[in-house]
């Protein structure tokens, strides 16, 4: 019931571009739903690592 109430606000086409955000950060991936499915996938590049991130000691 809460899913219900959460989407009631939502339209079709929100709907639509919710279900491929999974796929928007892989644009290979992207490309293929876009073929299998026919809908645009909003693919975007993911973020490159910065130098030294994750080696902090705390």
């Amino acid at each position: 019931m809460a899913v219900e109430y959460c989407l009631k606000h939502q339209t079709a086409e929100s709907l639509e571009e919710a279900s491929l955000i999974p796929f928007t950060d892989d644009p290979e991936v992207a490309r293929r739903v876009e073929l299998a499915t026919g809908k645009a996938v909003k693919a975007v590049a993911p973020e490159v690592a910065k130098p030294d991130w994750g080696d902090l000691e705390v």
